[in-house]
């Protein structure tokens, strides 16, 4: 299983309970209404930060994290290449999220405990 990890900054314009809203309420149904998702996309987890200070750590960064998990790494290209997704579902991306200051990670899992 590939698992796509998704670091997320809020739209500067956005509070982050707006951004949690949208992207928990109408991005994930947009995105899941999608069929090439609906065949390729094996899991979908939203993850969104919580206001918590641990002495010794910098401040959080990401707002969220999406987390997609996949058959492997053609599966992810199929999605976010798709021309459903370019046309729909990348300009509501734009609404919410700060697009230049996201990053990314394509992984396989190991477990330790």
């Amino acid at each position: 299983m590939v698992k796509f990890s998704i670091f997320l900054r809020k739209h500067p314009k956005m509070s982050h309970d707006e951004f949690v809203l949208y992207h928990k309420t109408i991005h994930a149904k947009l995105f899941t209404s999608l069929k090439v998702v609906k065949e390729h996309v094996k899991r979908y987890v939203q993850c969104h930060a919580l206001t918590v200070s641990i002495p010794g750590f910098p401040e959080m960064y990401y707002d969220g994290i999406t987390e997609l998990w996949f058959s492997d790494e053609e599966s992810i290209v199929k999605v976010f290449g798709a021309d459903e997704y370019l046309k729909l579902v990348r300009p509501d991306e734009e609404k919410f999220i700060a697009m230049n200051e996201c990053s990314f990670l394509i992984t396989r899992e190991n477990p330790v405990i």
